[in-house]
């Protein structure tokens, strides 16, 4: 029997050279735990961004109905991402869906 869970990323991109940063990946038992993760790398994110660069990844962390969404997407099977934007880096978080054995 197979059991769902789901595997979530954070990478940094800077597009002007064209090099990606791996910042951690977690593996998540539900929807809501794969969010949970996201919403905590968008907090350490957030919290190393300059003050208007922040404010878009503090607003999307208070916005009830894009985790809805993003829960939604999560439990139907579909991936779900989240860009957080810099002046030279794009961060982006990223949760989906895989299947495992169950033991």
């Amino acid at each position: 029997m197979l059991t769902r869970s789901y595997w979530c990323e954070a990478i940094a991109h800077t597009p002007n050279d064209g090099r990606t940063f791996w910042l951690g990946a977690h593996a998540a038992g539900s929807p809501r735990l794969a969010l949970r993760w996201l919403q905590q790398r968008a907090r350490h994110i957030s919290d190393q961004l300059d003050p208007p660069a922040a404010r878009p990844v503090l607003a999307w962390l208070h916005d009830d109905q894009a985790h809805e969404h993003a829960l939604a997407d999560l439990a139907s099977g579909t991936p779900y991402s989240h860009t957080i934007c810099d002046d030279a880096v794009r961060y982006l978080l990223t949760a989906r869906p895989t299947t495992r054995p169950r033991p």
